[in-house]
């Protein structure tokens, strides 16, 4: 009783492209993809932000074995 059966969603299926047509759902579902690939963009340049502003750290071993031995 709780679950539907393969024919009632064919039936929903069947009464919503009736309702809102073809064109409609396809345009709705490339909106969600653009929204999705924008997502992706918006995460991947976030990271890419976080990589530019940390600064490269460089250390001269020479220099630092000459202030502990001097220390």
């Amino acid at each position: 009783m709780g679950s539907l059966s393969i024919w009632h969603w064919l039936i929903v299926i069947l009464v919503v492209v009736l309702l809102f047509g073809r064109n409609k759902i396809s345009d709705l579902m490339g909106d969600v993809a653009k929204g999705v690939k924008s997502f992706k963009k918006g995460l991947s340049d976030d990271d890419e932000a976080k990589l530019e502003e940390k600064p490269a750290v460089t250390v001269d071993v020479e220099t630092a074995r000459e202030k502990t031995k001097a220390g």
